[in-house]
């Protein structure tokens, strides 16, 4: 399973220098073409590297701080806390009232600034100058490493056009120092781009099967997943390019009309009870080797383990419960207004032990009880023996396909009725008490709008613990008002209040540019090139 990972390590400690931000990188590459790609093996080195680097990086966990991606693709809501990690960092108050100062803050946005940025600059665009006429590869070889390096190319700025808006776009690596001198580019242009590195990775004959069946390597079903990602948010905000609605769907469908592909079943009825430690969602949240990954962060216990994410599910009193780790923090919670979206007496996700749990009993049989709180994170072996995370993290799933595709056909004045079966679907296996066909009949009593809106608090509901919330507001610019019942108002995002009774407003709408960068960086005070 684990085959990635050493590769990866072994690319960084043998050919990588040591780097500092994107406006500090020395302006000729430490390796050349001459002096590493000379082989196979340099080639795959080259680009086993991509599997860590980038915003792949900022998803390492800290016991006290959690992981830097889910301050910008959670806590911007609003809807996710870290009640105690929060008077250790600052910055995830000022993420929450949204008052990220690019002064004052600096060191924290610059971290993610420059991790996608090095790993485009050093390493995707290093790779696609090279690949091409690196000796000992055959054609085959060649085009999958060049499907990576685009596919990785692009997942990183996706992440950046998400999180700043226009960026740089940098797409050769750096040969002088006037290479770190570059304007932004548009949201339009970066997704542009985004587009063409996808469209390569398209047609590089990736295996047509899920990551977890192909050695853990992207496969075509994870370009796929991006594809349609990507394309959703190209229909929204800020590009609003509607015709994206169409291509959305027709990458989620392909996924899901792939027999290669599949969702994860419950293993018995799940009305019982008894059998509810067997749900979908138990196997989601501890097997890694499922049809329904599309693409995933890789973690090894000995070699690249998953941080403190198990220490997520605890209170901080849990420290002594007995448990191989030092500290126990709550470092993604679901706000109390968000857990209400889940209906408590139908959705199975909301269960004890499903997505959430609320007590623990130690092995002297005292059983601890405290505020709901995620289970997502549970490692049995990591919490009683390790102290060592190996859970996988999935970035797409089949089912996020689903909801991709339900929205993106509603959205386009598609059949509703195709629309609502991918939503009934997803919907149907979270119910406890009704099936398939009634769910639907309801979802086609909705208006398109309703319906629509529908989709999103669904996929809160189903992709909670996969850092989605922030971008699907950003790109629709609906805030999620939930009345305390579970029922969703969906509300002009500007405008707005969250939680902490901060108003969303224009600037919001992105993380500022670090101070760092725009000193360093003249052209970054210029428009983007359009």
């Amino acid at each position: 399973m684990k085959k990635i990972i050493f590769f990866t390590i072994s690319i960084c400690m043998f050919i990588l220098p040591g780097c500092n931000d994107f406006l500090e990188e020395k302006p000729t590459s430490e390796i050349t073409k001459d002096q590493f790609f000379q082989s196979a093996n340099d080639a795959f080195s080259a680009v086993n590297v991509l599997y860590r680097k980038g915003c792949l990086s900022l998803m390492s966990s800290g016991s006290y701080l959690g992981s830097a991606y889910m301050y910008t693709t959670g806590f911007r809501s609003g809807l996710i806390d870290n009640p105690n990690g929060r008077g250790n960092n600052p910055v995830i108050a000022h993420i929450q009232t949204l008052s990220v100062n690019p002064v004052t803050d600096n060191n924290y946005i610059q971290g993610l600034w420059s991790g996608p940025y090095e790993a485009i600059v050093r390493n995707a665009n290093f790779a696609l100058e090279n690949l091409p006429s690196c000796p000992g590869l055959t054609d085959n070889e060649r085009r999958q490493l060049i499907g990576e390096a685009s596919f990785f190319r692009a997942l990183n700025y996706f992440y950046l056009v998400q999180t700043w808006g226009p960026v740089p776009l940098v797409l050769q690596s750096y040969s002088s120092l006037d290479d770190i001198y570059t304007q932004r580019s548009s949201e339009k242009l970066v997704y542009e781009q985004i587009i063409k590195d996808i469209d390569v990775a398209l047609n590089a004959g990736l295996p047509d099967k899920p990551m977890t069946e192909n050695n853990f390597r992207v496969s075509h079903g994870s370009v796929l997943a991006l594809a349609a990602d990507v394309c959703l948010n190209m229909a929204g905000y800020p590009v609003q390019d509607k015709a994206k609605y169409a291509d959305a769907a027709r990458y989620a469908k392909e996924l899901i009309n792939n027999s290669n592909y599949k969702l994860i079943e419950h293993n018995g009825d799940m009305s019982n009870p008894e059998n509810w430690r067997g749900s979908a969602y138990n196997i989601l949240r501890t097997s890694d080797n499922e049809k329904e990954y599309l693409y995933v962060r890789e973690y090894d216990a000995v070699i690249d383990n998953g941080g403190e994410k198990p220490t997520w599910c605890l209170p901080f009193e849990a420290s002594s419960w007995g448990f191989k780790y030092n500290v126990y923090i709550n470092a993604w919670h679901p706000h109390a207004i968000l857990q209400t979206a889940y209906d408590p007496n139908d959705d199975l996700r909301y269960q004890e032990k499903q997505y959430f749990h609320s007590s623990y009993t130690t092995s002297d049989g005292v059983e601890h009880k405290f505020e709901k709180m995620s289970y997502f994170w549970w490692e049995e072996k990591a919490l009683l023996e390790t102290a060592r995370s190996e859970k996988d993290l999935s970035i797409y799933r089949l089912a996020e396909m689903y909801l991709v595709a339900a929205e993106a056909i509603a959205e386009s004045g598609g059949s509703l009725d195709e629309a609502a079966g991918y939503l009934a679907t997803i919907k149907a296996r979270a119910s406890i008490n009704k099936n398939f066909s009634t769910i639907k009949n309801d979802l086609l009593n909705l208006s398109r709008e309703a319906f629509a809106n529908e989709v999103l608090a669904e996929k809160i509901r189903e992709t909670l613990f996969e850092f989605k919330i922030w971008n699907d507001i950003a790109r629709t610019r609906k805030y999620p008002a939930i009345d305390g019942n579970g029922k969703f108002t969906f509300i002009p995002l500007i405008g707005a209040v969250n939680p902490w009774g901060a108003t969303y407003k224009e600037d919001n709408l992105y993380i500022p540019y670090p101070d760092q960068v725009k000193q360093r960086n003249p052209l970054m005070a210029e428009p983007p090139l359009n």
